[in-house]
């Protein structure tokens, strides 16, 4: 029976949908409605190089805050908070590349499930490109999958009591 200790190979989807940098939004947000996933690894000659989230395609339609800016004596100064250089860069992406996270947080395919749900939970991760040693994608793990394996643990373990009485 799977659990959370088992490898995440044992869940992960090995047919993974990727598009490449110059790919459009459009396109993007597309190919996540219509294989109903919520991320898409973008890769460069099979290697991980970003990817677009739900999350990402939303962030196309919000408002830009403008730029927080404050003085002191006869210097201007940013604020360290603020976002709107990333705000903007986002609302005007027109292709995966430009809307991509870079920064991808990934897993690899022998560690076990749990390590994926903490990665995911505590770092706010959805989906987890699968990568072998050398970058390449080879899967990618996302929360459903997770909730798919606990409600089959589940049904396993009512069957076997089932069989029991």
């Amino acid at each position: 029976m799977l659990s959370t200790d088992s490898q995440v190979a044992t869940i992960m989807t090995r047919d993974v949908i990727t598009v490449s940098p110059d790919t459009s939004v459009t396109d993007v947000a597309r190919l996540m409605t219509d294989h109903d996933i919520s991320g898409i690894p973008v890769v460069e000659n099979g290697y991980l190089v970003g990817l677009v989230t739900e999350v990402d395609v939303v962030s196309r339609e919000i408002d830009v805050d403008p730029p927080a800016y404050g003085t002191f004596l006869d210097a201007v100064f940013r604020f360290p908070w603020d976002r709107s250089d990333e705000e903007l860069r986002r609302v005007l992406a027109s292709t995966a590349g430009d809307l991509m996270t870079r920064d991808v947080r990934t897993i690899r395919a022998e560690e076990p499930i749990r390590d994926a749900a903490n990665m995911m939970f505590k770092q706010s991760v959805n989906p987890l490109p699968v990568v072998d040693s050398d970058g390449r994608v080879i899967g990618i793990v996302s929360r459903s999958d997770i909730v798919r394996l606990v409600a089959d643990a589940a049904d396993i373990a009512e069957g076997s009591a089932e069989g029991r009485d």
